[in-house]
């Protein structure tokens, strides 16, 4: 996928660059993310574990098939980790917003993972590449977006470039960060209503960082058994074959 500059007319650039402004705004590199850190890897373990549940669930033995498009694709860590779990480097297709991000996942993935510069809540609602994926995957990009509007583009352009019979994969905080103005949560309800049409697969994920960071191995596993200390919901929002298109 090439660098993409086409876009919506009349789409307001001032929630992309705010989310540009936030990020600047975090420390590069916080040692508290970094799988060497003990809790981090937990953390990254759990998830993984939950996200091959969650294909498994709903059919997806053999990734070796599906295509999936990541929005917000960052450095290029879930496609890696995409690659990982046995899809083709072919069948990947990411979107940043990011230029130096999108660099560096442009560094270390294979050419034949397609990437584009853009902002995605910008672009056409007819799927990148003319394409439409059987996975569209966010991670953690609701949450950045402050803006309701954007976020309702952003939602109807994801669902427009999923195929029928595929799914968007979410993954992202529940709950607000008191400590972080800079990100919100995204409640299961809001989920919905920004995919009305979805058929939602949910369960809450990932142990509250501030308490996983301060407890052993042991005490983590049995208190990410408790439902309300888990801060991120993983949900499959599933499209069902006779969908229509709203890009035709």
């Amino acid at each position: 996928m090439s660098r993409d500059t086409s876009r919506v007319e009349g789409v307001d650039d001032t929630e992309a660059d705010s989310v540009r402004a936030r990020y600047a705004r975090r420390a590069a590199g916080d040692p508290r993310y970094r799988l060497t850190n003990p809790a981090a890897l937990l953390a990254w373990q759990e998830r993984q574990r939950a996200i091959v549940a969650m294909l498994r669930a709903h059919g997806h033995d053999d990734l070796s098939r599906p295509t999936l498009l990541e929005v917000g694709s960052g450095g290029g860590g879930n496609l890696v980790e995409a690659l990982m779990l046995g899809f083709a480097p072919q069948h990947l297709r990411g979107i940043e917003l990011l230029a130096d991000r999108h660099a560096a996942a442009r560094e270390r993935l294979p050419d034949a993972v397609r990437l584009a510069c853009a902002d995605a809540a910008a672009l056409p609602l007819a799927p990148p590449d003319g394409e439409p994926a059987d996975i569209v995957l966010q991670s953690t990009v609701f949450s950045s977006i402050l803006d309701d509007a954007t976020q309702q583009r952003l939602a109807e352009r994801m669902w427009a470039w999923t195929k029928p019979g595929g799914a968007v994969l979410w993954y992202d905080f529940e709950v607000d960060n008191p400590r972080n103005r800079d990100v919100r949560g995204v409640p299961l309800g809001r989920v919905r209503a920004l995919f009305p049409e979805g058929e939602v697969d949910s369960r809450r994920v990932t142990l509250a960082p501030p308490i996983a960071r301060r407890v052993n191995s042991w005490a983590r596993h049995a208190l990410g058994a408790i439902a309300f200390l888990r801060t991120h919901r993983l949900c499959w929002i599933g499209k069902g074959h006779g969908h229509r298109d709203p890009s035709r």
